[in-house]
C-alpha cells in the first residue's frame, strides 16, 4: 500500500475523544506515515503528540484550525500547518480565543439553565478532564456540554443535543467569538504556518459562483490551499475545490477531520471511505511552506 497521510484530525486538546497520544499510536496502527494534529484553537496536544508520534515511527505535522467570520450561513475554518507551537503569535491566539470560549461555554449553560435544565459548568468540566484524562489540559467545547445533557438524561442522544440545544440552531446556542479571515491567515502566517481552507462544503456558500468569490478573498489575504479531500466532501464539492485549486494555483489537500467517538462514523485516515491522502499531498504543501518561508522545513517540527 502506498504511503498515506491525514492532514485534519482532533484530540482531546479540542473535541476529540483520543488523547494526542493515543491518536498517533492509532495513526500507526491505521499504517500513517504521517499525521497533522489540528486542534481548534490550541496546540496544547502538540507536545504530547510529537513525543508520542516519535516513538511509533509517525511524522507529526503540528497544526491548528481556526474559525472565522463567514459570509454565508455557514461556518469558515481555516487550517494551519507546520505552525511552531512556541511562537508568539501563536500564545497571542490562545489566550484570546480560549478567553472567549470561556464566556461563550457559560452564556450557553445559563441558556440552558433558563431553559430549566439544571446544569452548571462544573458538570461540563467534569466531562471534559474525563475525556482528556487525569493530568491533561482541558479546552471545553460544545461536545462536552452536549455529553453533560446526555448524563443529566435531558437528552438521549449527542444528536439530540445538538440539534435542540448546543448546534447552530439549538435554543442555547450562542455564536462563537471568530477573527476576520484576513486576522486568521494572518495569524497562522505569524506562527509559522501554511493556511488552508477546511471543508468548504460548510461554508454553505450555495451555488459555485459564491464558493469562488468567498475564496478569491482569501487568497488575497495569502491563502494557501483548499482541503479538497474531506469526510463531507461528495464527488461534485471535489470537483469545485480543484477546479478552485488550478484557477488560483493553491495546494489541494485533504484530511479525515477525525474526532473518535464524538464522529463514530469518520475512521482515521479513511474518513466515510472517501479520504485516501498520499505523501505527494504533503511534499506539495511542504514546498508551499518553502515558497511563503523561503528556508527548509525542520522534519521534527
Amino acid at each position: 500500500m502506498a504511503p498515506r497521510v491525514d492532514l485534519h484530525t482532533h484530540s482531546t486538546a479540542s473535541d476529540g475523544t483520543f488523547t494526542p497520544a493515543a491518536l498517533m499510536r492509532h495513526a500507526a496502527a491505521v499504517g500513517l506515515t504521517a499525521i497533522a494534529l489540528t486542534d481548534h484553537d490550541t496546540g496544547n496536544g502538540l507536545a504530547e503528540a510529537q513525543n508520542a508520534a516519535q516513538a511509533v515511527g509517525v511524522r507529526l505535522i503540528p497544526g491548528i484550525e481556526i474559525s472565522a467570520l463567514c459570509p454565508t450561513p455557514g461556518e469558515l475554518h481555516l487550517l494551519g500547518h507546520f505552525i511552531d507551537p512556541h511562537s508568539a503569535a501563536l500564545a497571542q491566539m490562545k489566550h484570546e480565543l480560549l478567553g472567549a470560549r470561556q464566556q461563550r461555554n457559560e452564556k450557553m449553560v445559563a441558556r440552558l439553565n433558563q431553559l430549566g435544565i439544571g446544569l452548571t459548568m462544573a458538570d461540563v468540566l467534569a466531562v471534559a478532564q474525563q475525556a482528556a484524562g487525569a493530568g491533561q489540559p482541558v479546552v471545553i467545547g460544545r461536545p462536552h456540554i452536549a455529553q453533560a445533557l446526555v448524563q443529566r438524561g435531558a437528552v438521549a442522544s449527542l444528536k439530540q443535543a445538538f440539534e435542540g440545544f448546543v448546534g447552530t440552531t439549538g435554543a442555547a446556542y450562542v455564536p462563537k467569538e471568530r477573527y476576520t479571515p484576513r486576522e486568521a491567515i494572518a495569524l497562522i502566517h505569524a506562527a509559522g504556518g501554511v493556511a488552508t481552507l477546511a471543508h468548504a462544503v460548510h461554508l454553505k456558500a450555495g451555488v459555485p459562483a459564491r464558493l469562488q468569490t468567498i475564496v478569491s478573498d482569501l487568497v488575497a489575504a495569502g491563502l494557501d490551499g483548499i482541503e479538497v479531500r474531506h469526510s463531507d466532501h461528495d464527488a461534485a464539492m471535489v470537483e469545485t475545490c480543484l477546479a478552485l485549486v488550478r484557477r488560483y494555483n493553491l495546494v489541494a489537500t485533504g484530511g479525515s477531520d477525525f474526532h473518535g467517538r464524538n464522529k463514530p462514523d469518520i475512521r482515521l485516515g479513511c474518513g466515510r471511505d472517501n479520504v485516501s491522502i498520499g505523501v505527494e499531498v504533503l511534499e506539495k504543501l511542504e514546498q508551499r511552506w518553502l515558497q511563503r518561508t523561503g528556508r527548509p522545513l525542520e522534519i521534527s517540527r
